[in-house]
């Protein structure tokens, strides 16, 4: 073999090597874009189903103790949403405080159903829906315990214990207004109740708790515990209850807020929130975004 077709020969080796490299490299690129495409929205639509997770946490969700059935405020709108867009959902796991976002992030499911208070720290690592309504938070004490009204300040001390469950924002308002002050600190899958009855045992000091939570408490549990105030009546703080998923799911929370929009707007959130709201005011509506003429 001469060496002008060897030379050929290493030529048409060395095109055929650089076409098999421009190949795997599309195919690489082709790879990559269509997982890049592969969002929480594309997944849901594909698959028909929202696959959810939730906390036991009424009014936003109650788990009937003989039938496991669950409902409340999160509860029904996620299936009213649901039923609007023509999807069903499916009941993933029961999941506490300080796991939920572990769950979402190692992908066990879409959706945590029964409704988040957002913070920064929550903010950080997940996303979030538009509110569904607003949580008041007051300080509960010891019925007839007067020591923190129109004081607060009393409250930031190391000979103060305020009871908190394990990643409950209760606890994250404590760290932030009372960082002196000491703690009794429940496991995340603890009842509400139980947080409050450390309050009218006097094993804590105090909790910080919405009142949905804490009316239902002291109508079970008569002359055991009442809220304080620094002495104008407001609440510490106020929380939006929102929906929670996986950050950047950009098209899927458009679509979940766009629902949303159209089930508070409608007046059936409402019926929804009535439907669980003890008392009046213990729930704080959406504001609609509109004016009637006048």
């Amino acid at each position: 073999m001469n060496k002008k077709n060897l030379r050929g020969i290493y030529a048409c080796f060395f095109m055929m090597l650089t076409a098999l490299s421009l190949t795997a490299c599309v195919c690489s690129s082709t790879g990559m874009q269509t997982a890049a495409r592969s969002s929480l929205y594309d997944r849901v639509i594909q698959s028909g189903k929202i696959r959810c997770a939730y906390v036991i946490y009424p009014p936003a969700c109650i788990k009937d103790p003989n039938t496991a059935k669950l409902s409340g405020i999160g509860i029904d709108a996620i299936e009213l949403v649901a039923k609007k867009l023509g999807l069903q959902v499916e009941w993933a796991e029961e999941v506490g405080w300080g796991s939920m976002i572990e769950g979402l992030q190692a992908g066990r499911y879409d959706l945590v159903a029964s409704l988040v208070w957002t913070n920064a720290n929550r903010a950080k690592l997940v996303g979030f829906s538009k509110p569904l309504y607003y949580s008041p938070l007051f300080v509960y004490v010891k019925k007839g315990d007067k020591r923190f009204v129109g004081h607060f300040d009393r409250i930031n001390s190391p000979t103060v214990k305020i009871g908190t469950i394990d990643g409950e924002t209760g606890q994250v308002v404590a760290d932030a207004d009372f960082p002196k002050s000491a703690r009794l600190s429940l496991t995340q899958m603890t009842d509400t109740a139980q947080l409050l009855l450390t309050v009218a045992s006097g094993k804590a000091d105090l909790a910080i708790q919405e009142p949905a939570v804490a009316n239902q408490y002291m109508r079970r549990n008569p002359n055991s515990i009442e809220p304080v105030s620094e002495g104008n009546g407001k609440p510490i703080r106020v929380f939006p209850n929102s929906w929670m998923f996986n950050r950047g799911e950009s098209e899927f929370k458009a679509m979940i807020d766009t629902v949303l929009d159209e089930v508070i707007n409608s007046g059936a959130m409402d019926k929804i929130i009535s439907k669980y709201e003890y008392a009046p005011g213990e729930i704080y509506r959406v504001a609609l975004p509109y004016q009637l003429p006048k």
